[in-house]
């Protein structure tokens, strides 16, 4: 079954279908070959915990997998591992992502937020995301990791290479990655020549002070994992929730309202339409069954988040935005182990721009009536938002 353009287009339409029909599909995965989509929200959650399920593509069946290979030192990353080794580097990072920690960035983010705001003038039109939803979570994440001015480059684009290969430019994911590694590799050498008070000197510091706690490739792909991880998620979970509210104008004037509401909102905005509508694929280490399916050892499995996130069965009226739901138990962020790093992070970004946004812009509507989301089977986030607004007054 061939969903690929459907599954971009109309996500929740094809996920109500399929999970109505069964829970476990046989699909043809992004890179094209065979692989079982699970959709309801038991199965996902319970699949997400399931230590028989793999991230370590060395567990995939010869012939079953065919991602786009990234070199040893991007690809030493927790998203392609299992304990013991993602325990050991998770550990390691970890420190700088638990609430506590997060939530000492809050004013930085705000001032970030308002400084943004700042720049697009009192009213007009723009593109939310180019403008406001890329470069605030862009911004911090160079910050927490130490990353100067000088060295910052269009990590949108990379990312959007590597999530949303454009078909025109068969090259483009292979250049990012080229790109990247060499953007690493002076990265490292600035920080290693100046470290400071930052996360990757930190790292730098771990690694060269204990050779068997980091290797060289598990240090450059940890950095390449927190950039990258570190923005993606909250600039779509921004945009995102951002034209929830647009296309949801009782909710959006329930958040004016009550401002309080702001952090279980996020939580709605993230089962409504989250970051992502799979979660990283993985192998069984050996035949498991899944919602009655026998799914042998090695075949791909895709836990779909975003199908879970509309189950019925969990949430009521699953199809509605409704700030008021208690959302909690969704899956947008992933579940177990491997639940997303950076959500903490990802979750204060959004609160900080969506109060930041409401507080600055009382008149706030699309600037058009075609919504183009980014062409990925995974990734679920918007091309742009051209959006018309009408300021209060100065940044408070």
């Amino acid at each position: 079954m061939d969903l690929a353009d459907d599954l971009i287009t109309r996500p929740y339409d094809v996920y109500r279908s399929l999970r109505t029909a069964s829970p476990v599909h046989r699909i043809a995965g992004p890179d094209g070959q065979p692989a079982w989509l699970v959709t309801r929200y038991d199965d996902v959650r319970s699949a997400l915990a399931d230590p028989r399920l793999s991230l370590d593509k060395a567990h995939a069946r010869e012939g079953s997998y065919r991602g786009l290979a990234l070199p040893p030192a991007l690809d030493a990353n927790l998203l392609n591992m299992d304990p013991p080794d993602h325990t050991r580097l998770r550990r390691l990072v970890g420190r700088a992502f638990t609430p506590g920690r997060v939530e000492q960035l809050r004013k930085p983010v705000t001032a970030t937020a308002e400084r943004l705001l700042d720049a697009l003038g009192a009213q007009g039109t723009t593109d939310l995301i180019a403008a406001y939803a890329a470069p605030l979570p862009i911004t911090v994440i160079c910050e927490l990791l130490g990353i100067p001015d000088s060295h910052r480059r269009d990590f949108r684009s990379w990312g959007s290479a590597l999530v949303a290969p454009d078909p025109s430019r068969p090259q483009a994911a292979k250049e990012a990655v080229v790109a990247m590694m060499g953007f690493f590799k002076d990265l490292m050498a600035h920080k290693r020549a100046s470290p400071a008070d930052d996360l990757l000197s930190d790292l730098i510091a771990v690694r060269d002070a204990d050779d068997d706690r980091l290797t060289e490739d598990e240090l450059m792909s940890l950095a390449f994992l927190i950039l990258f991880a570190g923005y993606e998620n909250s600039v779509q979970l921004i945009g995102n929730a951002v034209l929830a509210l647009l296309q949801n104008p009782d909710q959006m004037a329930l958040l004016r309202e009550d401002p309080a509401r702001i952090a279980g909102a996020v939580e709605e905005f993230a089962r409504f339409e989250g970051p992502a509508l799979l979660a990283i694929r993985r192998f069984p280490t050996q035949d498991v069954t899944i919602g009655g399916a026998t799914i042998p050892a090695g075949d791909t499995v895709l836990l779909s988040l975003s199908a879970a996130n509309r189950d019925p069965d969990r949430f009521p009226d699953p199809d509605r935005l409704d700030l008021g739901r208690d959302a909690a138990g969704h899956l947008a962020l992933g579940y177990g182990i491997h639940y997303c790093l950076g959500a903490p992070l990802a979750r204060l970004e959004t609160e900080v721009a969506l109060a930041a946004l409401l507080g600055r812009f009382e008149d706030l509507e699309l600037a058009g009536s075609e919504v183009r989301w980014r062409p990925s089977l995974r990734a679920r986030g918007l091309v742009d938002l051209p959006v018309r607004y009408a300021g209060t007054g100065p940044s408070r």
